[in-house]
Formats: structure tokens, sequence, C-alpha cells
């Protein structure tokens, strides 16, 4: 059996590099580490022990803008050729990453495959840490890179894909969308209905909800677009702020994430949730981007006549 340990890292295409290394670092708060050619390294872990720091958890890159790619390492990198092999059972492609490729991902090995949707994931064996601390590219705490809602052209499909090939769990679901964690987070993936594959928002988990609250504030005054919150998902029980970033991309700061521990596993059973009325937000707001609840179209009529 397969088994995944962590998200590791997301990669950005983008048709601008330096209004988006300003962005992740002056707006969202990531600590620019390195520039290698045309791509842009970031980090965002803040660790208790040095060494504990992920190399790297972002990468803006030169690039298509819809070209969007996920990192996740394996629990044991010997896995690395079984997981190889069961994926060619199932029919997906399998890269294995050169020894230029593994370095500029940071990682002693890799293997880059796509789900059934089409969405790129590297799967990685050995990644890179750092003994060097997370300093925020501006004054708010980040604790870590969290999580990433991704587009699915078929939720039940791909939540196969993850479950039965990759040990990932169901948490809950919204509507159609999959919440997957892989470790005792509520969720590392979201699986979101959509007509086309991608990273629909990338979450940093902060310190405490005066980030969450400071940032809506701060964002706002900056001319950031706010496109969800802030609220608290009734899902996770998080405590969030969406906002829009480069070509579209939507970041997320949250706190207080529900984490599902080893000794609940055996009695845990997913929940259905509807995107009827708070079942996104028990406080009331309601989204403005693809993916996440929006707010009814005759529920938005009557309020604006009221």
């Amino acid at each position: 059996m397969i088994n995944l340990h962590d998200i590791r890292y997301a990669r950005l295409g983008t048709s601008d590099l330096e209004a988006a290394i300003t962005f992740a670092t002056d707006i969202v708060g990531l600590q620019l580490v390195a520039r290698e050619g045309k791509s842009a390294y970031f980090r965002s872990d803040r660790a208790t022990v040095r060494g504990d720091t992920r190399d790297h958890t972002l990468v803006y890159f030169e690039g298509d803008p819809a070209d969007h790619t996920i990192g996740i390492d394996l629990l044991d990198p010997d896995d690395l050729d079984a997981l190889g092999a069961a994926l060619e059972r199932e029919g997906r492609p399998v890269h294995r990453g050169t020894r230029a490729e593994c370095d500029a991902r940071r990682t002693r090995d890799f293997i880059a495959t796509t789900d059934p949707s089409g969405n790129q994931i590297e799967f990685l064996a050995r990644p890179f840490n750092s003994g060097v601390r997370f300093t925020p590219g501006r004054d708010i705490m980040i604790d870590n890179f969290s999580h990433v809602g991704m587009f699915s052209t078929d939720p039940k499909r791909d939540t196969a894909f993850w479950t039965r090939l990759l040990n990932a769990r169901v948490s809950d679901w919204l509507g159609d969308a999959t919440f997957l964690r892989i470790n005792t987070v509520h969720h590392s993936v979201v699986l979101m209905p959509s007509t086309r594959p991608g990273i629909q928002h990338i979450n940093h988990q902060v310190e405490d909800i005066d980030d969450v609250m400071r940032s809506y504030y701060w964002l706002k005054q900056q001319g950031v677009k706010i496109v969800y919150g802030p609220g608290r998902h009734p899902i996770s029980t998080a405590i969030m702020v969406y906002f829009e970033g480069p070509d579209g991309m939507v970041y997320e700061y949250s706190v207080g994430v529900k984490h599902i521990l080893p000794e609940q596993e055996a009695t845990y059973r997913p929940r259905q949730f509807t995107l009827e009325g708070y079942n996104g937000d028990m406080w009331g707001s309601f989204a403005e981007t693809e993916g996440l609840p929006r707010e009814p179209a005759a529920a938005r009529r009557m309020r604006l006549v009221v």
C-alpha cells in the first residue's frame, strides 16, 4: 500500500514573474529563498525545529499561467518504484525525474504523473529540508503551507484515484467537492467540481485569528480583491479569508483547522454538507470565485431589492 506523508509545494506558471514575486513576498508574506533562471522559490514554514522547515513550498516560473503542479512526498521513499508500477497499471502516465529536474524540485527523486482530470502531480522521495528558518515577507505569522484546492472534472472518479491508489481518506463532502486528508489535517487536497484541471486555491495556516482579520483589512487597503470571507468553515472549523493573486490564483489564510487523530480513524465517518445557507461559511459570506460556495442568484436579487 502506498502512503503519502504531506503536501510539499505548488508550482505555478506566470506571465509576469516579477509581479508574482512581489505579490508572493509583499502581499502573501512568503520568503523569497532563491531565484534560478526563470524560476523563483518561496518558503513558508515556521517550524519549531529549524530542520523541519521544508526547503520551499511555492515556485513561480515564467510560463503558461494554466500550468499548475503540486508536489507530495511519500511516507516511505522506498515506495517510489512501487508507486510508479501502480500508476502504470492504472493507465496513468509515469515520468521519472531526471537529475536536473530533481535538482530543480529540491528532492533526491520523484515521479510525475496526472490524475484522471489532468492535474499534474509530482510524488517525491526524500525532498530537501532546510536548517534556515522562515522569515515572513511582511508582518504576518504564517505557520505553514497546508493545502490546495484542485479542480476536478469528475470528483467521484478522482476521489477513487486518491483513496484507492494513494491511501488518502475522505474527511467530508461539500456538495460534490471532496475533502481529502493524508495525515491528521482535515484536508490537504480538495477536489472541486469544474470543467478543467488546475489549482483553484492555495492555503497557508496562520498563527491566530488576528492574522486573518488584520490581513483582511490590510489586503483591502492594498487594493487586493477579497473573494471569500472573513468567515468560518463548518466543515473544518477553520477561520479564513480568501484573496485573489496573480493570474487569477486564489490564496487563503486560515487558522484552527480540524485534525483527525490516529485514535479517531477507526470511528470517524465523513459528513455530507450541502452548498445551501451557511454550510460554506457559518458566518454567512459567499465566494466570488469558481469552486467555492456562491450566493444563489435568487437570494442575491432579493438582498439587492431589500
